[in-house]
């Protein structure tokens, strides 16, 4: 590794989010969301372009929804000046008047009301609680020339943002509590109030009527798990288990950066900066409670992979994946005392690229995405340390590329370097080299 230097994807952009929440007692919503926008690329802009995924569980988008969402734009404004704009799906696209330069800033506003869906995806309604995932016009990544906007996948995370700053302001009624990404999230929650967080890349608020709560402090980290049946020597031992992951990986890959950790469950296992939701996969029925145990910890594996370090989930969705895979095992297999467990890692059984993007792919894609790619990822250790030098590798990893979004390109470049390799061979087969 000496004289190694890494390469970053830059986002293009910068984005300050100020956004503003009311909410009431029907469950409708409404934001005033403003972002002040720098143009960090080489390019000028003609238009700005946003993901706004609500618009994905209305009537016209998701007819097979009983209860679908609602939205009405209200104001869209540049620089104070109201503007057009075209919504089509899951892309929101506002034409430019006059270009943006490069390193010029400009300033957008929202204003709507909308309402969640029931039985929707991540944003949704379950009873007497509310999801709000990707709730906000979402600013795309900006690279080669045009804004990094995929089509919307109903399995996958077909959106990708940089880190931006926010600062959330909200009103909700009185007998709820609020958890998100905010690291100082108290339980029960002030109903009015407001936060500030940093350098993430997108923010995720659940609204909770009468939750069970169950809290565990250790190394100035609190884990606060939230769950809406009475089974609170489940959600402790929940808990137990969480405080033991993020130990590990704090250990062997590099620090958690907040002082606290939300855990809602009953929810479709899905990871946020700061919090994660854990009980069904992709909304079918609950999961076992190992299961569950075993779902939450691949969550909190995803604060290190996507989170901290971020890759292009449409693209190269097995850097966050397969590494939070690779980590969940790694975790496990440790307190094994094996040297090297790779009798109960799944063998290979044929060839399977595992970095297309994510509509290349059939009915497979969880069997490529986080299967084979941890099964690959164990390949290279195999005869290189096993365990501990895995260890090591994830330690490099994170300190180069931490708040940094890096390819397969870039991982190639970085494991050949990190283990001295000569050429491609490790790679070939599973890994599509451009």
């Amino acid at each position: 590794m000496l004289g190694f230097k890494p390469s970053f994807i830059k986002q293009g952009n910068e984005s300050k989010y100020r956004i503003n929440l009311t909410m009431n007692t029907n469950g409708v919503f409404h934001i005033e969301s403003t972002i002040k926008i720098k143009n960090t690329s080489a390019d000028a802009w003609n238009e700005l372009v946003f993901y706004f995924i609500p618009n994905m569980s209305t009537k016209k988008n998701a007819p097979q929804l009983e209860y679908p969402s609602t939205i009405n734009f209200k104001k869209v404004e540049i620089n104070e000046k109201n503007v057009s704009f075209k919504l089509d799906k899951d892309t929101l696209k506002l034409p430019l008047s006059s270009n943006i330069q490069p390193k010029k800033e400009t300033v957008v506003h929202f204003s709507y009301d909308f309402t969640l869906p029931e039985k929707g995806l991540r944003l949704t309604k379950s009873g007497n609680n509310y999801f709000l995932a990707q709730f906000y016009p979402m600013l795309a990544t900006y690279r080669n020339h045009k804004w990094n906007k995929e089509k919307y996948q109903l399995r996958g995370e077909s959106y990708h943002t940089g880190f931006s700053d926010f600062k959330i302001t909200y009103d909700i009624p009185k007998e709820f509590t609020i958890t998100s990404t905010s690291q100082n999230d108290e339980y029960p929650s002030e109903n009015r109030g407001s936060f500030e967080i940093n350098n993430v890349k997108e923010v995720f608020i659940s609204i909770l009527k009468n939750p069970k709560f169950v809290l565990k402090k250790e190394n100035n980290v609190s884990i606060r798990v939230f769950g809406m049946e009475n089974d609170i020597e489940l959600y402790k031992e929940i808990s137990d288990v969480a405080l033991d992951a993020l130990n590990f990986f704090q250990q062997n890959i590099g620090p958690y950066p907040f002082k606290q950790l939300d855990i809602v469950l009953g929810e479709m296992g899905m990871e946020y900066p700061g919090i994660i939701t854990a009980g069904s996969i992709y909304n079918s029925q609950q999961v076992s409670s190992e299961a569950l145990k075993n779902m939450v910890v691949h969550e909190i594996a995803h604060q290190w992979f996507y989170a901290i370090i971020s890759n292009d989930s449409f693209n190269d969705a097995w850097l966050d994946e397969g590494f939070a895979n690779f980590a969940e095992s790694l975790y496990y297999f440790s307190s094994t005392k094996e040297k090297v467990p790779y009798n109960l890692i799944k063998r290979p059984s044929k060839e399977l690229v595992v970095n297309l993007p994510i509509d290349k792919y059939r009915n497979n894609q969880s069997s490529y995405i986080y299967g084979e790619s941890m099964n690959m990822l164990w390949k290279l250790f195999e005869k290189r340390g096993g365990i501990n030098k895995a260890k090591e590798f994830l330690k490099t990893y994170y300190q180069l590329y931490k708040f940094k979004e890096l390819n397969t390109q870039e991982f190639v470049r970085f494991t050949k370097a990190y283990f001295n390799l000569k050429d491609n061979s490790d790679f070939e087969g599973w890994l599509k080299l451009n």
